[in-house]
């Protein structure tokens, strides 16, 4: 029985130490997300109104640019997903691979190549793993992004959208992230960056309350297409930075979430190896005091037997 004590203890103190690392996780995290969600709050204002003011050009005007009209015959698209650089999030990273993974199904369906990136060592090890191409990936800043970090990421994105196919270019480029909805939920969703459809972004103000405002009217200096180039690496920089900050806030609720449920299960097996612990020690003693009260009462016997 002391043995069997020795090897619960040992268990009680290695998981007390697990329960400790867990907690200061957990405590870790949701001090990062709170200043996630700051940033979240404070990008998306813009990146929504920069979206608005592309689609009033767009509207306004007849210019065939890559920013807002789509290819009759589109061949090829990108698919840019956004992981995280370290794991112990949960589902986080395997939701966000499986929706990339869908996506890509369906644009395979539909005929299309796809060049697929990547942020986050975690999503680049699952293709590397499986020896899927990946045209570029970025990783050591998903915990934290800055906009020179989306600037970075955007760069060749930019660069292939503007290209002929012919040349290696693509007619599409979409984006598979972590939306941060609530501490508690956060959803692996996927869109479409360009072409931008005027369509899904008059549906999107419908929905936030914005669907009645008559978008602004612009005079175009020197033109159109002028002001469309260059809105176009601002568009496509604030989208990704946007989705970026909702990724790290989503990454962070999910590590929390998840160390929050190690601690709690380290804690219930605690409290069950300590009860292990305490029966053994219970049948220890009561094992100890049988055999004191069997060796007196053979001694007892034996000095009866030798008065006789």
């Amino acid at each position: 029985m002391g043995a069997q004590l020795r090897v619960y203890k040992r268990r009680i103190r290695s998981v007390t130490a697990t329960k400790k690392i867990t907690k200061a996780m957990e405590m870790i995290a949701a001090s990062r997300v709170v200043k996630a969600q700051r940033k979240v709050a404070a990008s998306t204002p813009y990146a929504t109104e920069l979206t608005r003011a592309v689609t009033a050009v767009g509207t306004g005007s007849n210019t065939k640019h890559p920013l807002t009209t789509e290819s009759e015959t589109a061949t090829r698209s990108a698919v840019l997903l956004l992981t995280s650089d370290r794991g112990l999030a949960g589902a986080f990273n395997s939701n966000a691979i499986k929706a990339a993974e869908v996506l890509t199904e369906r644009l395979q369906a539909e005929g299309k190549e796809v060049d697929t990136y990547i942020v986050g060592r975690r999503g680049l090890a699952h293709y590397n793993f499986r020896e899927r191409k990946v045209v570029e990936s970025w990783a050591g800043f998903t915990d934290e992004p800055t906009y020179a970090d989306a600037k970075k990421v955007a760069a060749p994105l930019i660069e292939a959208i503007e290209k002929e196919t012919a040349e290696g270019g693509v007619d599409e480029l979409h984006i598979v992230y972590t939306e941060f909805v609530s501490m508690m939920t956060q959803t692996a969703v996927d869109g479409r960056l360009l072409p931008l459809s005027l369509e899904e972004v008059a549906e999107e103000s419908k929905a936030s309350g914005k669907g009645d405002e008559i978008l602004p009217l612009y005079d175009f200096e020197p033109s159109a297409e002028d002001v469309l180039d260059a809105l176009l690496p601002r568009y496509v920089e604030s989208r990704i930075y946007n989705a970026m900050l909702q990724s790290a806030a989503s990454k962070h609720a999910a590590t929390r979430r998840a160390m929050k449920s190690a601690t709690d299960n380290a804690g219930e097996l605690i409290n069950n190896l300590s009860r292990l612990a305490n029966a053994a020690r219970q049948a220890e003693i009561t094992q100890e005091i049988s055999e004191i009260v069997g060796g007196s009462s053979a001694l007892a016997d034996a000095n009866a037997g030798s008065d006789k």
